[in-house]
């Protein structure tokens, strides 16, 4: 388990282990979560990181009448 200290501006590093495995870059966006009173933080990614992440979903399922 990781543990962080926030400084008296407010800030947090996130510890080396975290940001390689989750391959997080200097400058990149970071969306901040309040859920159920936890913090979660969720990297953005270029849209581009995301082609073909759908492959090979099935998409033959009985669709609502107004979706046609």
């Amino acid at each position: 388990m990781n543990t962080v200290t926030l400084s008296p501006k407010f800030q947090i590093v996130i510890p080396r282990a975290i940001r390689e495995a989750l391959r997080l870059k200097a400058g990149q966006k970071l969306q901040m979560i309040n859920f159920e009173g936890q913090i979660v933080v969720v990297p953005l990614r270029p849209i581009k990181e995301m082609r073909g992440a759908f492959k090979g979903m099935n998409t033959h399922f009985e669709r609502e009448p107004d979706r046609l």
